[in-house]
């Protein structure tokens, strides 16, 4: 089969499309011919050297793929071959075939195109397990999402407003119209805009209930001033430095929480739960039309390096898929 290797870490050059040996299902997995692949920025990250797979991965990049299954391996019940499914990776996504553990199996939902499916794995474990399981958004309650036009952006706006939330955001001025039509009440332009005043001003001066933060250190203590009194912030990136000052006496007064997650690393056991999660709570607003895969568009897996400059530029709006045919 092909796929895209990464020789040396590098720019996005050091992708390279190539012949390797074929993956075979083991015990418990199923063998997925790929039809695509997503661009999420932990492959950018693989590319540079940054983010190494975690033991027992493909080396490829490619955090989630949709495709049909080619072969069941030992011990596998509820798939059957030919079956129409996407999921969750640990890596291998770009690639004509990944095998893929049964636990980290989506059956592609009601309505949904099956290559657009490809864009939705990672963004609904990611968004779920943080802003449903971990931070308890409920109806009623205000959600501040940031990268509001990015994949895990795109989908938790619609998550939040499918849910009874009112959903704010933060991304680029030119995305401000089509992440309103998503469900953001108010789209805040971060590079002109303080977003803690544009929360509280929003919020009567309450602040937000959740915060799904992809940023990190840069943003830890303006997102602490932004939270509400018993507010959650989820950190699940990097983007804006590893290491920063936490007021916890703010924190304290606030009785707010603070939790960081990250998805690859976890055991499978872990990752399983999260995906039963997603298809029961997750699904049904998909097959419902409340929630959809947000594609800005389609490129040929060989064109991976075009797509992750696109991707690092941050013009595109939703995913940017990898297609193998």
């Amino acid at each position: 089969m092909r796929a895209i290797t990464v020789p040396e870490p590098g720019g996005p050059d050091a992708l390279v499309w190539t012949e390797v040996p074929d993956p075979a299902p083991g015990s418990g997995e199923v063998l997925v011919d790929v039809r695509a692949s997503a661009v999420n920025r932990a492959d950018l990250l693989q590319r540079q050297g940054h983010y190494p797979p975690p033991p027992g991965a493909p080396a490829y990049p490619g955090l989630e793929c949709s495709g049909v299954i080619s072969a069941i391996g030992p011990d596998v019940t509820g798939w059957q071959v030919g079956q129409e499914v996407c999921a969750l990776l640990a890596g291998g996504g770009y690639a004509e075939r990944v095998a893929v553990p049964a636990g980290q199996l989506l059956p592609v939902p009601a309505g949904v195109d099956p290559v657009d499916a490809a864009a939705l794995p990672e963004v609904a474990c990611t968004v779920w397990s943080n802003v449903v399981r971990l931070a308890g958004l409920r109806a009623d309650e205000t959600l501040l999402v940031h990268g509001g036009g990015s994949g895990i952006g795109t989908f938790a706006i619609q998550l939040g407003a499918a849910l009874g939330a009112t959903v704010l955001t933060t991304a680029r001025r030119a995305k401000h119209d089509r992440l309103r039509e998503l469900g953001a009440t108010q789209v805040i332009d971060y590079r002109e805009q303080d977003f803690v005043d544009e929360v509280r001003g929003a919020t009567d001066g309450r602040g937000a209930d959740v915060i799904l933060d992809i940023m990190g250190a840069s943003y830890l203590g303006r997102n602490v001033a932004a939270l509400a009194t018993g507010g959650r912030l989820a950190v699940i990136g990097l983007q804006g430095g590893r290491k920063g000052e936490l007021d916890l006496g703010a924190l304290l007064t606030k009785r707010a929480t603070v939790t960081a997650t990250s998805l690859r690393s976890r055991p499978l056991d872990e990752k399983a739960a999260i995906v039963r999660g997603v298809r029961d709570e997750v699904w049904p607003l998909v097959e419902a039309g409340k929630v959809r895969p947000i594609v800005d568009r389609r490129m040929p897996m060989a064109e991976a390096a075009a797509a992750h400059e696109l991707v690092e530029r941050s013009h595109h709006l939703g995913k940017v898929l990898l297609t193998t045919a």
